[in-house]
């Protein structure tokens, strides 16, 4: 059986219309074989992931997709196990994930290939198991890009504290190691104090705290996700007298991974420097694209789409599109184009 690579074109989110995969088992064309489709939305607790959560429904209607109501796993990974078994025993016959614990759902994504329900992972890439593809951006691409800003922005010199995401997702562990080589080989003069947090505000808040305590010189800060760092980060710093502009001494660097609407606004206000922004349309947009057409048996290989990604080989034949995630920083953050500046 040949393998095509996906030929889609990328149209506005809001289209009432959207591209879907033109590719297909075998060369042919073949009707949709159709059935329903379910989601695991990963968590509640993030501005990003809310973003996420509220395009779904919306573009799996434009999709024609059926749509079963989504679940949540609360950053659960027994909950996700539970969910997706609710899911299939209720007439699944493709599912949308996005596994906070990369290492713990194997065993289910084995099940359900056992059943041959394709699954697609959106954001994060399982350490084993089967899937049809997974859907994200290059996440060490994340973590190179937050150490050249501040790298830059600090002449080399200073002091950083990095929130690291969960170790126990490919995401945490992605950007934080990224970020850790790129510091060490590129600037051997930035000290780095990592802080484990996994993806919670609070514990993020409680190591900035002890870090400015103990280093109050510390001029950088490199928050994996915005979506869960940015408001108790500039809560703290307000209450510190250091939530000051750029021109001032005394200003701290942050750059931040999500791209959502209050990261640009921090952005505008001088109160962050930069964020990278993870595609939340796009996510749900392919993600969904794809299970649809798992459902109708088309198969995809390496190679350039037609909406500015990659399809890699990430390994043992799984497949990843890697879609873009640009810097924004106060000479960008206004392009309209970003989908933080499309939330109403």
């Amino acid at each position: 059986m040949a393998l095509f690579a996906v030929t889609m074109t990328l149209s506005a989110c809001g289209s009432a219309d959207p591209a879907t995969p033109a590719a297909s088992a075998g060369g042919g064309s073949s009707a949709p074989a159709g059935g329903k489709v379910g989601v695991d939305f990963p968590r509640a607790d993030s501005d990003f992931w809310n973003s996420y959560n509220k395009y779904v429904p919306k573009l799996a209607s434009e999709l024609g997709l059926d749509l079963m109501p989504p679940t949540n796993s609360q950053n659960d990974v027994s909950k996700l196990v539970s969910n997706t078994q609710a899911l299939v025993s209720q007439g699944a016959k493709a599912i949308v994930m996005a596994p906070q614990d990369t290492g713990a759902i194997a065993t289910t994504l084995d099940q359900l290939a056992s059943k041959k329900i394709p699954v697609v992972t959106v954001d994060t890439r399982p350490d084993k198991g089967e899937t049809y593809m997974v859907v994200r951006a290059d996440n060490r691409a994340y973590g190179e890009k937050a150490c050249k800003f501040l790298g830059e922005q600090l002449k080399g010199k200073g002091k950083v504290v990095e929130f690291q995401g969960s170790l126990s997702s490919v995401n945490g562990r992605d950007r934080s190691e990224a970020f850790a080589e790129c510091m060490k080989t590129n600037y051997p003069g930035i000290t780095v104090f990592a802080e484990p947090t996994e993806w919670e505000g609070a514990k993020a808040s409680a190591a900035l705290q002890t870090r400015l305590t103990q280093h109050p010189d510390i001029n950088g800060i490199y928050m994996q996700a915005g979506g869960v760092f940015l408001a108790p980060t500039l809560q703290l710093l307000k209450s510190k007298n250091l939530l000051v502009p750029p021109t001032d001494p005394k200003h701290i660097f942050i750059i931040s991974n999500d791209g959502i609407p209050q990261e640009f606004q921090a952005i505008r206000d001088g109160q962050i420097d930069a964020t990278v922004s993870q595609p939340a349309d796009l996510y749900a947009k392919w993600a969904l694209s794809y299970a649809k057409a798992a459902l109708e048996g088309k198969t995809f290989a390496p190679g350039k789409t037609d909406h500015d990604s990659t399809i890699v080989d990430v390994g043992g034949g799984r497949l990843e599109d890697q879609l873009p995630a640009p810097l924004v920083t106060k000479e960008n953050v206004d392009d309209p184009n970003l989908w933080g500046n499309q939330v109403k």
